[in-house]
């Protein structure tokens, strides 16, 4: 399963949004490798500030109790100065619909 989602940096920020993330910290690895994911790619549009992450999940597994981890929270609060955040200093996301997929065999 993949799951899609956009969110949104402030203006500025996209260099200081990679090295952070250069550096993620070990135990919020550690966390999403045990929620499930296997694969997490984050694009940038630079020209907007669009984030586009992807997050495919091993079957049967869900991010649903990510939002309340104490790791994912204090992950949030270190990034809420350079992204668009709710109250709760999660990230504003978009959700992405998939319309075209095509497997190749290599």
């Amino acid at each position: 399963m993949t799951h899609a989602f956009t969110m949104k940096l402030l203006p500025g920020f996209q260099e200081e949004y990679k090295r952070r993330h250069d550096f993620i910290w070990p135990e919020l690895e550690q966390l999403l490798k045990n929620s499930g994911i296997k694969e997490y790619l984050i694009y940038l549009d630079e020209s907007t500030g669009t984030l586009f992450g992807f997050q495919h999940l091993e079957s049967n597994h869900s991010t649903a109790d990510l939002p309340n981890d104490p790791v994912v929270k204090k992950w949030w609060a270190y990034m809420a100065d350079i992204m668009e955040t709710n109250t709760d200093n999660s990230p504003v996301e978009g959700s992405l619909k998939e319309v075209f997929r095509l497997k190749t065999n290599s």
